[in-house]
């Protein structure tokens, strides 16, 4: 009898090694505290990277010249501007050749870049200042923007042309969505339904953007 329940223990025990290890939460890159599944995020602005913070580290990255300016927390807030939406023709000066981008200025390079979604990940391309200017010189979202940390987060249907100032976190998240859902040349309809569950929850976030322009 005894050693019926010690095969039945052993067995058990087979079975637990044979699981999966349950998976390690990720852990600041700062201070190595483990984080909870939300949580912030920093730009390291000389890698051109995304870092998981804690809150605390979070904090910290926020006044400006921390860390010598390399690390930037990743602000909250998404903001829509229902005054001021894009038109067909400042999506034609921007030239994007498919329905959803993101556009936001890198100071390490010193350049306005636009990234597309995908089924290989973001594909890069760089703005100059007069496209800029033609497309968006009369946005407030864009006069808003904070460069490394923030971005315009666009898509173009047959009614409009969205826009919404948002982190740019949110966007890599975007791109990993779609990635994942992606099929075929034009990403098929799972990933059209990704991204009218993405928009439709911005909607929902975005708040107006304030009278006065502030970064």
């Amino acid at each position: 009898m005894n050693t019926r329940r010690i095969s039945r223990d052993g067995t058990a025990l087979l079975h637990r090694l044979r699981e999966p290890a349950p998976p390690r939460p990720e852990q600041c890159a700062l201070c190595g505290r483990d984080l909870p599944a939300v949580h912030r995020h920093l730009v390291d602005v000389e890698e051109r990277a995304l870092a998981c913070a804690c809150t605390a580290c979070g904090l910290l990255f926020r006044r400006p010249g921390a860390a010598g300016g390399r690390y930037r927390t990743v602000p909250d807030r998404y903001l829509a501007d229902p005054a001021g939406e894009l038109d067909q023709r400042a999506w034609s000066a921007l030239g994007i050749p498919v329905g959803t981008a993101f556009l936001f200025r890198n100071t390490v390079l010193d350049q306005l870049l636009a990234f597309y979604p995908g089924p290989a990940g973001a594909t890069e391309s760089e703005l100059d200042e007069d496209t800029w200017q033609r497309a968006l010189g009369d946005s407030r979202l864009a006069a808003a923007l904070e460069p490394d940390v923030e971005a315009l987060l666009l898509r173009r249907t047959e009614e409009r042309v969205a826009c919404y100032l948002v982190p740019i976190d949110v966007c890599y998240e975007l791109v990993g969505r779609l990635r994942r859902r992606w099929h075929g040349f034009d990403g098929g309809a799972e990933a059209r339904a990704e991204l009218d569950a993405f928009f439709a929850g911005l909607a929902a976030r975005a708040r107006p953007l304030p009278g006065e322009v502030t970064a």
